[in-house]
C-alpha cells in the first residue's frame, strides 16, 4: 500500500490544474476537484480498469463522476492517464467548442461515460451502468471466459445526495444487489448556500443501509491515502451490495478559503492560487503545469490497462471459436447495429383489421421483435399492466438470490420510479450493449423532465413507451390526462416524441426509434380502441408527416396525431355530406423526424393555397408552425368515459367540421395563402 512523494505530487498537480483553469476561464468549481483528488488518485492509479488508446473497451471500469460541476478534476485526470485531452484543452476549459465544457458530456470527451452536471443523475446513470454489467455479464460470460466483469465507480456530492432522483435509482440499486457499483460520498459539509446543517442534516449512511447498501467511512479524505485504497478494497469484497464510501473531506484543500462555500462556485484569487503553489512546491509563476514524474507515474497504470485489454482481446478470440453465435452478437450490438432483417418481423395492417388500442398495438409490436432484437432490455415503472411493456415468456431481471429472476432476464421491475427509471436507462444505453425502454403514462414521463432532457443532450438511444396518452383516458381524469407534455417534450432538441394514429404508424414509431442510434424516443400510446387506417403504411409514417388522405380541389387541410386522426376522417364525411366541403387528411405522428424532411417534401404534404387546421386534444403550442388555425385544449381535461369526455370538449366528427368551416371562412379572402412550412429562414437545428 505504499505511496510515495510522487503520489502527493500527483495529487497535488491535480488541484493546481482545477485552480488554473477555473481561473483561466474565470469560471467553474475548483472546490471539488481539490477535495477530490486524493481519492481521484488512488482509484485511477490503483483501481481503475482503462485503456486511454481505446475509451470505448467494453471491459473498461466506468468512472462517473455525479457532482459534474467538479468536472475540471475529470478533465485533469484524462489528461494525466493519457487520453485525448491534451493541455490546451484544460486551457479552453469553459470555452466555446472546447472539449472541456463546464459539466461533463459524454459525446464531446473521451473518457467521459455519461452527460452529468444536473444532480443526483450521474449515480442514477451508474446505477444503469451497473445493471447493464450485471446482465451482459449474465449473457455473456461463460466458464473461464469472465468477459464482463468491470466495476462502475461513481463520485458524488451532497448535493446529489438530497435530489430525489438519486434516492429513487439507489434504492433499486440496492434490491438489485449491485456489488459491482462504489459510490463514493465526498462529505465535505459545503454546498452553494453554505454549511450543509442549514438544509441536510440527515444520516446518510442509515438511509443507505436501509437502501441495502453497505457503507464504509473514511475519515481523513485529504490524506489516509491507505485508509482510502482499504475502503475500496473492502467495497470490492463485497459482492451482493453496493456500496457508498462516506469520505470526509475538506472542500478547496489547500486555498486559503479551504472548507468554505467561497472555494465552491468561484475560481481562487491570484494570491489563492499564488500560496497554493508555493505550499505544494509549484512555480507560482508557470501556468498548466504537469511534472514529468507526474506523467510517468500516471503512464504506467494506463499502461497497465493496455495491457489488460490486451489480455481481454486474446480471451474474446478464443471466445470466438468455441461461441461464434456470441461472439458475433457481441461485436454486433457493440457497433449499434440491428440483427440484420429485424425489420421483417414488424407486424402490419390493412383497415380489415380490427380496432386495436395503440398501447396494445406496441404490446404486439413487444411481442414480435423481442427474440430478433435480443438487447432490447427495459420495463415499467409499475404499469406493467396498464403500459403492456412485457413480452410472454419473459424473464425478470433480479438478484438470483432473490428467486424472482435472473441478472440474464430482460424486463425490469422498476417500482414507482419514473425519474429514476428515466436515468436509469441512459446509464443502461451508455453501456455500450443494451437498448433500453421504460414504460409509464404520458403524463409522468413528466416525472423523469431531467432525465429525458439529458437523453437528448447526450445522443442516447432509449425508448419510452408512454400510454394513456390525451383525455381519451377518461375516468382518471385531469390529474393523469397530459395536456401540456407533448409541447414539452416537443420542444426539447434531439427528442422524437411519437404519437402513433393506428397499427402501422405504431410499427413505424418502433422503427425509427430503434434505428435512431442517437436520439431519444418517447412514444405515445392511447388506452381506447384505435381503426386501422385506410392509407397508412410503415413507409409513409416513418417520414414522421404524410398525406393520408388526399382530395383534388380541397379546401382545407386538417392536420391530426394519434386518436384524432380517425375522427378527422370521420369529419371528412361530415364535411362533405352536410357543408358540401372537400378536406384532405394529414397525419404528423412524429415532429421532430417531418421538420428533418426536404423543404420540398414537407410542402407537398403542407401546401401553399390552402388553409390548415391541426386537431389534437392537447395544448396548441407549437402546431402554428403546421397549421393556420389550432382545435386544441388550453385547459386541464375532465373525468369521465372517454367518449364523454370527448364530447365535451367537442372532439367529435362535428366540432371538428364546426371549426374547419370557421378556418374556410377565415381565409377565403386572403389571396396566395403561404404554407406555414414555407419561411423566411429555416430553423437552426
Amino acid at each position: 500500500m505504499g505511496y510515495t512523494e510522487v503520489d502527493t505530487l500527483a495529487i497535488n498537480t491535480i488541484r493546481v490544474l482545477a485552480a488554473d483553469a477555473t481561473a483561466h476561464a474565470n469560471s467553474g468549481h475548483p472546490g471539488a476537484p481539490m477535495g477530490m483528488a486524493p481519492v481521484a488518485h488512488v482509484l485511477f492509479n490503483k483501481f481503475m480498469k482503462f485503456n486511454p488508446k481505446n475509451p470505448k473497451w467494453l471491459n473498461r471500469d466506468r468512472f462517473v463522476l455525479s457532482n459534474g460541476h467538479g468536472c475540471m478534476l475529470q478533465y485533469a485526470l484524462l489528461h494525466l492517464y493519457g487520453y485525448a485531452v491534451s493541455i490546451d484543452d484544460l486551457k479552453a476549459f469553459r470555452t466555446v467548442d472546447s472539449i472541456t465544457p463546464g459539466h461533463p458530456e459524454a459525446h464531446d470527451t473521451p473518457g467521459v461515460e455519461v452527460t452529468t452536471g444536473p444532480l443526483g443523475q450521474g449515480i442514477s446513470n451508474a446505477v444503469g451502468l451497473a445493471m447493464a454489467q450485471a446482465h451482459t455479464g449474465a449473457v455473456f460470460n461463460k466458464p473461464g471466459f469472465d468477459l464482463v466483469d468491470n466495476y462502475t465507480y461513481c463520485f458524488l456530492g451532497d448535493g446529489c445526495l438530497m435530489e430525489g432522483v438519486s434516492s429513487e435509482a439507489c434504492s433499486l440499486a440496492g434490491h438489485l444487489q449491485l456489488g459491482n457499483l462504489i459510490a463514493i460520498w465526498d462529505d465535505n459539509h459545503i454546498t452553494i448556500d453554505g454549511d450543509t446543517n442549514q438544509a441536510f442534516t440527515e444520516d446518510v449512511l442509515k438511509r443507505y443501509e436501509s437502501y441495502g447498501w453497505h457503507t464504509v467511512t473514511v475519515e481523513d479524505g485529504d490524506n489516509d491515502l491507505a485508509g482510502i485504497e482499504a475502503a475500496i478494497k473492502k467495497a470490492q469484497e463485497v459482492k451482493d451490495k453496493p456500496t457508498l464510501i462516506q469520505l470526509k473531506t475538506i472542500i478547496g484543500y489547500g486555498s486559503k478559503q479551504q472548507g468554505t462555500h467561497g472555494v465552491h462556485g468561484s475560481p481562487l484569487k491570484a494570491d489563492d492560487i499564488k500560496q497554493l503553489k508555493e505550499k505544494f512546491g509549484f512555480n507560482p509563476e508557470q501556468s498548466f503545469v504537469v511534472p514529468q514524474e507526474v506523467y510517468d507515474l500516471c503512464n504506467k497504470a494506463s499502461s497497465a490497462g493496455a495491457a489488460a485489454e490486451e489480455e481481454w482481446n486474446k480471451l474474446f478470440a478464443k471466445y470466438a471459436e468455441q461461441y461464434k453465435a456470441e461472439h458475433d452478437d457481441l461485436v454486433r450490438r457493440l457497433k449499434g447495429d440491428l440483427p440484420e432483417g429485424w425489420e421483417k418481423a414488424l407486424p402490419l395492417y390493412t383497415p380489415a383489421d380490427s380496432a386495436v388500442a395503440s398501447r396494445k398495438l406496441s404490446e404486439i409490436v413487444i411481442n414480435k421483435i423481442f427474440d430478433v432484437i435480443p438487447e432490447l432490455v427495459g420495463g415499467s415503472a409499475d404499469l406493467t399492466g396498464s403500459n403492456l411493456t412485457r413480452w410472454k415468456g419473459a424473464i425478470d431481471f433480479q438478484p438470483p438470490a432473490t428467486g424472482l429472476g435472473t441478472y440474464a432476464g430482460r424486463y425490469i421491475r422498476f417500482g414507482v420510479r419514473e425519474h429514476g427509471m428515466g436515468a436509469i436507462l441512459n446509464g443502461l444505453a451508455a453501456y455500450g450493449t443494451i437498448i433500453p425502454y421504460g414504460g409509464t403514462f404520458l403524463n409522468f414521463v413528466s416525472y423523469a423532465a431531467g432525465a429525458v432532457r439529458l437523453s437528448a443532450l447526450s445522443q442516447i438511444r432509449a425508448i419510452w413507451v408512454a400510454t394513456h396518452d390525451s383525455i381519451g383516458l377518461g375516468e382518471d381524469g385531469p390529474t393523469h390526462q397530459p395536456i401540456e407534455t407533448l409541447a414539452h417534450f416537443r420542444a426539447t432538441p434531439n427528442c422524437m416524441v411519437w404519437r402513433p394514429a393506428d397499427g402501422n404508424e405504431t410499427s413505424a414509431a418502433y422503427y425509427v426509434a430503434l434505428t435512431s442510434k442517437h436520439t431519444p424516443s418517447i412514444i405515445a400510446l392511447s388506452r381506447q380502441n384505435l381503426p386501422q387506417l385506410e392509407g397508412s403504411t410503415i413507409e409513409k409514417a416513418i417520414k414522421g408527416g404524410y398525406v393520408l388522405h388526399e382530395q383534388e380541389g380541397a379546401d382545407v387541410t386538417l392536420i391530426s396525431t394519434g386518436s384524432e386522426v380517425s375522427i378527422v376522417v370521420d369529419a371528412v364525411k361530415e364535411l362533405a355530406e352536410k357543408h358540401n366541403i372537400k378536406a384532405r387528411v394529414v397525419s404528423l405522428p412524429c415532429w421532430e423526424v417531418f421538420d428533418a424532411q426536404s423543404k420540398e417534401y414537407r410542402l407537398s404534404v403542407l401546401p401553399d393555397g390552402i388553409p390548415s387546421l391541426s386537431v389534437e386534444p392537447m395544448s396548441t403550442l407549437g402546431w402554428e408552425r403546421y397549421a393556420h388555425e389550432q382545435f386544441g385544449l388550453n385547459r386541464f381535461g375532465a373525468s369521465g368515459a372517454y367518449k364523454d369526455v370527448y364530447k365535451k370538449f367537442e372532439f367529435t366528427p362535428e366540432g371538428i367540421s364546426k371549426r374547419a368551416v370557421a378556418t374556410i371562412n377565415f381565409w377565403k379572402d386572403v389571396p396566395n395563402i403561404r404554407s406555414p412550412i414555407n419561411r423566411a429562414f429555416e430553423q437552426l437545428i
